[in-house]
């Protein structure tokens, strides 16, 4: 990575240093009912700039995108935000509670050289064009990265540069807030001789993007469009993307479970007829007492590896399936990497969903993704749902091995936790 500091435009503390009200989750979880909350925080929130069009899965009207850049220029000169006066570093804290433990997760803000997929930048997600689209035009009118792409790296040995950014989180941040039960800390890194030493620990490491992959390539995409203008300079701002760096070894390192919730199937379904039909494609099962599914790894893994559980009959019924014949991933996926079919999400879709449970898809049956295990329960409990699927989570390792393979995982694969919040620091790109 060849990492440079910015100076970065930071919203104005209120009460000494307290951001909260003007900080939102990333623009891709919000409904139109989550940015009128975080607007009712805050007629500044960061969700008025960074959301402009709802949902964002596709490009909005010219004029949404106009607004948010005149509205983003109206704070910058009026003092709702302020620049810091040179360019600087930044190590970013967020702290978290997940299955009764409390965690810390450490974090270097900093603006990371742009280059293609792959080479220092590496992903493990596909992009598709319509989010691309809205952020590009959001790009455009704001001239400015409103949130930083998550990455991890493979640290040095003994954790050098966590143990780095660690010593530099010390005394009282300069900017703190929390939201949706995430405490968030800044504190600025100013001074050569300090920013020199980060730099020089990160310069022989590469990034793999753990959340942000459409960011980036609108990154790409917007320098590009620079430099057909003839407008680009090496040291251009635009050059330089940012991003929230954290060590792969971080404690507070952590990736949820993605579960699935399935609507629409066929009348005539039950989760026995599923069963039967999943021991042609080399699944077993067993039954088990419905349970507390918060922590769903500490149910499944007892079980092994792959181990999922099915949720139904009203949630009444709870079976743990385990796929014992890995040859059949190799039949329904030949193409795939060993990694890639082993992932708990790649043998559920292509044995389970694809397979088992087709003589029961309609054009109505539709698939819902959360973290969250109780919310499944209560999806199949009320009737909502007539099926749910509790995965393990995918392991740092198989993330790995598939981006250093340059392949793709299946969708909703992975969900960091927390995702980085929206409106600590943006950085200008001209």
């Amino acid at each position: 990575m060849d990492i440079r500091p910015f100076a970065g435009w930071r919203y104005r503390p209120q009460d000494g240093g307290d951001i909260s009200p003007f900080l939102a989750p990333p623009y891709d979880v919000l409904t139109v009912q989550d940015k009128r909350d975080l607007q009712a925080r805050s007629d500044r929130n960061i969700v008025s700039v960074d959301l402009p069009h709802v949902p964002p899965k596709e490009v909005g009207p010219d004029q949404a995108y106009q607004q948010a850049g005149e509205l983003l220029a109206r704070w910058m000169s009026d003092g709702t935000l302020v620049r810091d006066d040179k360019p600087c570093l930044y190590v970013y804290e967020q702290t978290y509670q997940w299955a009764g433990r409390q965690y810390v997760r450490t974090a270097l803000l900093a603006g990371v050289r742009a280059t293609p997929f792959g080479q220092d930048v590496i992903p493990h997600e596909k992009t598709f064009a319509g989010p691309k689209a809205d952020r590009l035009k959001l790009t455009q009118r704001t001239r400015m990265q409103l949130s930083p792409i998550f990455g991890f790296f493979r640290d040095s040995p003994g954790q050098e540069i966590h143990c780095t950014l660690r010593s530099l989180a010390q005394g009282q941040p300069d900017a703190w807030g929390e939201i949706r039960g995430v405490g968030e800390k800044l504190w600025v890194i100013d001074g050569s001789p300090r920013i020199e030493h980060i730099r020089g620990l990160l310069a022989e490491k590469k990034v793999y993007i753990a959340d942000g992959h459409h960011r980036y390539t609108t990154a790409l995409n917007y320098r590009d469009l620079l430099q057909a203008e003839g407008t680009l300079d090496p040291e251009h701002p635009a050059n330089f993307v940012q991003f929230a760096l954290v060590s792969r070894d971080d404690p507070g390192m952590r990736i949820l479970p993605t579960h699935r919730v399935i609507r629409g199937l066929a009348e005539d379904f039950s989760i026995d007829k599923l069963i039967q039909a999943a021991t042609e494609f080399a699944w077993e099962t067993r039954p088990c007492v419905p349970t507390d599914l918060s922590d769903a790894d500490a149910l499944l893994a007892p079980h092994g590896d792959a181990a999922m559980a099915l949720l139904g009959g009203d949630g009444q019924e709870l079976h743990v399936a385990r796929l014992v014949d890995p040859g059949a991933m190799k039949q329904a996926a030949p193409d795939e990497l060993d990694a890639w079919r082993e992932l708990d999400v790649a043998i559920l879709h292509k044995l389970i969903i694809d397979k088992a449970l087709a003589p029961w898809k309609t054009e109505r049956t539709t698939i819902d993704y959360t973290p969250d295990g109780p919310a499944v329960a209560a999806a199949v409990q009320s009737g909502q749902a007539q099926l749910g699927v509790c995965l393990q989570a995918t392991k740092m390792r198989s993330v790995e091995a598939i981006a250093d393979a340059g392949a793709v995982m299946p969708h909703k694969s992975t969900y960091f936790y927390p995702k980085l919040t929206t409106g600590i620091v943006l950085k200008p790109l001209e």
